[in-house]
């Protein structure tokens, strides 16, 4: 074949094979194409689960027919309708109130309360409501300082917190004395005292049983008993639901072997094991660890993922700095247990973890591990809630309360004639003391009567 020809065939056969590979290469870029676009579609960002779950109601009509502007006007105007609302329901309440109608006028008062919760005007009166008509000055107190978190310059609220300030340290100074004194009655009992040893082992049950069922645990208290007695499953309850009590008496267990009898400083590494425990039967790879997420705990946003080592170190730093180690036990315990879940270092378990860190300071100081009563988690956040806001003795005095509860229980269990107080099974406490505080003008001194 002469040479033209060949260059001739060699060029026509180049041209149809890169023609061939063109198409070709063409179709797979289309194909690619289409298959990014599906792949991007699959992965549509979903901000909540399905309704079913959560319950949500579907607002899309009012989102697509109203813009921003006027969604925020409908807000301030729902705003403004519940203010007028609860100020008519102060005013017929400050009316009740004069006219001695005293159930009518609390009833309202709380209606307004609830309605405009910062509201200073609302909480001042209020506040006066409970000292003169009540006799609750600490209650009082707690309502004159929310008053000024809102409105600091409020002169009704700040003459009424001054006035009671003195009053209130003194009776929470009484409250601490007189579960020190309990204390140190229950210290006086022998370790080898049956009657004590039967009542640890329950308590210890009962401590486990309620702070799981604080967070949702659905076990009951045998249900629990027996897993942590014989670790054999429950029928029906959940793998995390067992999990969460395995965790939890591993952390108590491993309290009791360390740190309860050491003494020294607590350290970041200290609350990372009890952690690594609490969660190492949910979720061994982030137990022990500090969060690389943020979280978001009901109105609370805690600091960044990014401000977490930080922050534990200034905690470690106050934990164990002499202002802390010289407060009262109860007060230092529960500033512990406060500060902890405020910063909530975990991506889960922060509760439970600042739970037993607080017991853990309660023991190694001579109380026995506070029960909080998961029937009272209501008043367990809403306390945590308020010290977020800036006053943080609502939160002590509930520590103080289920302190001084709990030491009674023992002391219940452990005396052959004892005083009627609540048994350590028993769900109902919290039940209201007849004393009234008295402040004496000549003495300046705070008279207790029964």
């Amino acid at each position: 074949m002469p040479p033209n020809r060949l260059v001739v065939t060699f060029v026509f056969i180049s041209g149809v094979a890169v023609a061939v590979i063109a198409a070709l290469l063409t179709q797979y870029l289309r194909n690619l194409s289409i298959s990014q676009e599906e792949h991007e579609f699959r992965h549509v960002f979903i901000p909540l689960p399905s309704e079913n779950i959560l319950n949500v109601y579907d607002d899309s009509k009012l989102t697509s027919a109203l813009g921003n502007t006027e969604l925020d006007k409908v807000q301030v105007q729902n705003i403004a309708a519940l203010t007028a609302e609860a100020l008519t329901s102060l005013h017929l309440a400050l009316e009740m109130k004069l006219s001695g109608k005293k159930n009518k006028a609390i009833k309202l008062f709380q209606h307004a309360v609830a309605l405009a919760p910062c509201h200073p005007d609302i909480l001042n009166h209020y506040g006066e409501f409970l000292e003169h008509t009540q006799n609750n000055i600490i209650k009082a107190n707690e309502f004159y300082v929310r008053a000024l978190t809102y409105k600091p310059n409020h002169e009704g609220a700040l003459m009424n917190s001054q006035r009671t300030a003195r009053v209130v340290e003194e009776l929470d100074r009484i409250t601490l004395r007189r579960i020190d004194d309990k204390r140190n009655a229950l210290s006086m009992i022998p370790d080898n005292n049956v009657a004590l040893i039967r009542a640890k082992k329950e308590a210890y049950f009962q401590h486990i049983y309620h702070t799981v069922g604080i967070e949702g645990n659905t076990m009951n208290l045998e249900q629990t008993r027996a897993i942590v007695e014989t670790r054999i499953a429950v029928s029906g309850k959940s793998i995390d639901e067992h999990n969460e009590i395995l965790g939890l008496d591993a952390a108590m267990k491993y309290i009791n072997a360390t740190l309860v009898n050491r003494v020294g400083s607590i350290s970041i590494k200290d609350i990372l094991e009890i952690h690594r425990r609490v969660l190492g039967h949910v979720d061994p790879v982030e137990g022990g660890e500090f969060r690389r997420t943020q979280v978001y705990v009901g109105g609370h946003i805690p600091p960044g993922p990014d401000d977490i080592h930080y922050l534990m170190q200034e905690f470690a730093l106050w934990l164990n700095s002499e202002q802390a180690i010289r407060m009262h036990p109860v007060r230092y315990a529960a500033l512990a247990h406060y500060k902890l879940v405020h910063i909530h270092p975990f991506a889960d378990g922060n509760g439970r973890t600042s739970r037993l860190l607080m017991n853990m300071i309660l023991m190694q100081a001579g109380y026995p591990p506070v029960i909080i009563h998961k029937q009272h988690r209501h008043k367990y956040y809403e306390n945590l809630q308020l010290a977020n806001t800036g006053d943080v003795r609502p939160f002590i005095r509930f520590i103080a309360e289920c302190t001084e509860q709990t030491l009674d229980l023992f002391l219940w269990a452990t005396t052959t004639y004892s005083q009627q107080v609540p048994a350590l099974s028993q769900e109902t406490l919290f039940t209201k003391r007849h004393n009234t505080f008295i402040l004496d003008a000549e003495s300046n001194e705070i008279l207790e009567n029964d």
